[in-house]
């Protein structure tokens, strides 16, 4: 078993994890630990843009608002407000170290998304932002030669002792051998779960390994219930669903159902840029009054050269798919797109335990609510994951014993467990727990979850059979979460309690060996 000693290891690439690695790279020697290459992230693959308020006409005080109407009352105040400010400082330092977003005569082009009161989406490339953004930060973070990249690296266990962190425990896929990253800081940036409901828009990376880490570790977890399902995702039978931006929503796009109709004006004042949450359960809904899978979006009214300038990467992609972005109706339906709960941080992005800092789509910072406001994300992971460089930079050597774990051990007989395993999860997940859910389809899926979990509870250090039991863990966390909480409320819908409860605005807390708990929003 290789042991390495870094002052501080960043487990994810996207761009929470690159942005923590910079700046904890002028503090000391970073690891960068990744499952699979650098560039593969939902970060990467983020169409629509970063939300910030630089426009003379916009606030930072504005984007908080429109971020607590979206997050329907379950936002942290404290933390918003670090968002929208500090979310313009980091914005405008990476734009003074030459990142360049999109402009025409010298302006700025600034989108529109759904729950924005005020164009103030940033992008680059057109539709192509999250990877602009991910680049640029990831050459940045090459050339910092204290910083050393480890891909195709898997972390499996966080190493600590008494609520105290000192390392990671990974596996190498290039080597087949462990390792054993001593350090007095970990910074998790691992991403999302989407994955573990069987239609998604993210990449295949995206299936919750840090939430499971952190869980068993011991870290608090919150508002595990809240899953975004993105609105418009290509719908092709057999095919995986492909993301289509909100910002073609933006600039203008209509939601048509199979009898041609354009019915979100009828729902809501902002019509198809209501927030994410409305549009995907009214799609949902015309879904069922129909005998397809899918609904329309249709930009063929719109100016056709100016969209397919803006949207170059989705309209060559479409074309991939046998469909025109200008000509056609699109086929569309929702897909599990985001996770809004995660692990829970203060606002420098630690955890209940001592040395393990989090930051991007897998924390809960208090930011998201109970439903994202479109392209905060990117802006959260700048946010903080900077807070968290800053202050893992302050802590001391940790004075915990080391133990060495036992090692992990990988057999490619189990693959084909852990798939079945894996698909019958999603096929749960995506029947029992997508946009609608009730108590009779909640308490099924969480004894099948439950019974999968326990069969694989002790098997080992045998890695397929670990993610086995860490998706696993991670759907019955979601729900648990998500019967207890009877209500419906952003990204979490029970038809069979269809209003807010004003008694439940509050944050789900679930925590290993410990009772579930409710813990008050921070106003």
């Amino acid at each position: 078993m290789q042991v390495l000693e870094f002052d501080t290891v960043v487990i994810g690439s996207g761009l929470a994890g690159l942005s923590a690695a910079y700046h904890s790279s002028k503090f000391g020697s970073v690891a960068i630990v990744t499952k699979s290459q650098l560039d593969t992230s939902n970060s990467y693959y983020a169409q629509g843009g970063i939300a910030v308020a630089i426009n003379k006409d916009d606030s930072p005080e504005q984007h908080a608002h429109d971020t607590f109407v979206t997050g329907r009352g379950i936002c942290d105040h404290d933390a918003v407000n670090v968002l929208v400010n500090e979310g313009k400082e980091r914005v405008m330092e990476l734009i003074d170290m030459g990142m360049s977003f999109d402009k025409e005569d010298d302006d700025y082009v600034l989108g529109l998304e759904g729950g924005h009161t005020k164009r103030r989406i940033l992008h680059a490339g057109g539709d192509a932002t999250g990877k602009e953004l991910t680049c640029f930060l990831l050459n940045l973070t090459k050339e910092q030669k204290n910083v050393q990249p480890f891909e195709f690296v898997a972390a499996i266990k966080l190493l600590h002792n008494n609520n105290c962190m000192f390392g990671v425990q990974a596996y190498d896929f290039k080597t087949n051998k462990n390792i054993v990253f001593k350090t007095k800081a970990v910074i998790l940036a691992t991403g999302g779960l989407s994955r573990v409901f069987a239609r998604s828009t993210n990449p295949h990376t995206a299936t919750g390994d840090g939430i499971a880490m952190a869980y068993e570790a011991g870290a608090k977890l919150a508002d595990m219930e809240f899953i975004q399902f993105h609105p418009s995702a290509l719908y092709v039978p057999n095919k995986e669903a492909y993301l289509i931006s909100e910002a073609v929503r933006g600039e203008g796009a209509w939601l048509l159902n199979n009898k041609g109709e354009r019915f979100m004006k009828d729902i809501h004042p902002l019509a198809e840029l209501a927030p994410r949450d409305v549009v995907a359960y009214s799609i949902f809904r015309q879904i069922q009054k129909s005998d397809k899978k899918h609904i329309y979006l249709s930009v063929k009214h719109l100016d056709k050269e100016k969209i397919r300038k803006r949207f170059q990467n989705i309209d060559r992609h479409l074309k991939e798919y046998g469909f025109n972005l200008t000509e056609d109706l699109l086929p569309i339906a929702p897909a599990a797109h985001y996770m809004v709960g995660g692990v829970r941080t203060n606002l420098d992005a630690e955890t209940n335990i001592a040395g393990l800092f989090v930051c991007g789509e897998v924390a809960s910072t208090g930011v998201m609510g109970a439903n994202r406001l479109a392209s905060n994300s990117l802006l959260e992971c700048l946010v903080f994951g900077k807070r968290a460089s800053e202050k893992a930079a302050k802590l001391k050597a940790p004075s915990c014993s080391m133990k060495m774990p036992e090692p992990i051990q990988l057999n490619t007989d189990n693959e084909k467990l852990f798939l079945t395993h894996q698909n019958e999860l999603a096929s749960l997940m995506t029947e029992n727990l997508g946009i609608v859910r009730n108590k009779k389809s909640l308490e099924f899926a969480l004894s099948r979850i439950s019974e999968i979990k326990n069969e694989f509870s002790n098997n080992g250090n045998e890695y397929n059979l670990i993610k086995i039991r860490n998706a696993a863990s991670i759907c019955k966390l979601i729900a648990q979460a998500a019967l207890i909480r009877e209500e419906s409320r952003g990204g979490h819908i029970r038809e069979d309690f269809q209003k807010e409860s004003p008694d439940l605005k509050k944050h789900i807390i679930q925590q290993k060996n410990e009772n579930i708990h409710f813990e008050p929003i921070r106003e």
